[in-house]
């Protein structure tokens, strides 16, 4: 029995061993591989998408390249970062914002909160406002009343207007066509009437 018992213990060494050989294995694998070794966010997607197969372990693997690089790179040189907070993007040096580029993003993130806030209070005060001028332009309207209607105390009937003697020529004091045409016309009637009188 002694035999089995020093047997079992060599065997649980040599177990022991093997799998923490195997685990040294991988943990150097892991370590030395592209992805890990990758510079920044497009260098992961580059070495996970050459290692990959499937569209579902490439979604994975995007996963950890973004957990890992905040920022992408820009097309002329250096890196951007885009906060999706603010909708905007900023420039770091490198694939991560430093940390004075993170006190900055957050500088300019209380900043972009107080614009918020100050546009949210001046759209509720002109709205207000707006809200006030209708309620006063509706007062006004019902307090001035139905409209006024204009009549005339003494109605004139329409047998009191007589037709305007047409015949007689009414003074012309200007000198308009009309004023010449009645007077040549008179003239000319006066003219006619004359001479019937003078022939027996």
């Amino acid at each position: 029995m002694v035999l089995s018992s020093e047997n079992t213990k060599t065997r649980l060494v040599a177990f022991i061993a093997l799998v923490s050989l195997a685990l040294v294995a991988v943990w150097l694998s892991l370590r030395g591989s592209a992805w890990e070794s990758a510079r920044d966010f497009e260098d992961c997607v580059e070495a996970h998408q050459a290692g990959l197969h499937s569209t579902d372990q490439r979604g994975i693997s995007m996963t950890g390249c973004n957990a890992r690089f905040a920022g992408r790179r820009k097309p002329g040189g250096g890196y951007s970062y885009y906060d999706f907070m603010q909708g905007r993007s900023f420039d770091i040096a490198g694939p991560n914002p430093t940390a004075e580029e993170r006190k900055r993003i957050d500088r300019e993130y209380i900043e972009f909160l107080d614009a918020q806030r100050r546009e949210a209070v001046s759209a509720e005060l002109a709205k207000r406002q707006d809200e006030q001028l209708r309620a006063d332009v509706e007062k006004e309207r019902q307090s001035v009343g139905p409209p006024l209607v204009l009549t005339p105390k003494n109605p004139s009937s329409p047998a009191a207007k007589q037709p305007a003697d047409r015949s007689k020529s009414a003074r012309c004091e200007d000198n308009s066509l009309a004023c010449g045409w009645s007077k040549l016309s008179a003239a000319v009637k006066n003219a006619f009437a004359s001479s019937s009188r003078t022939k027996p």
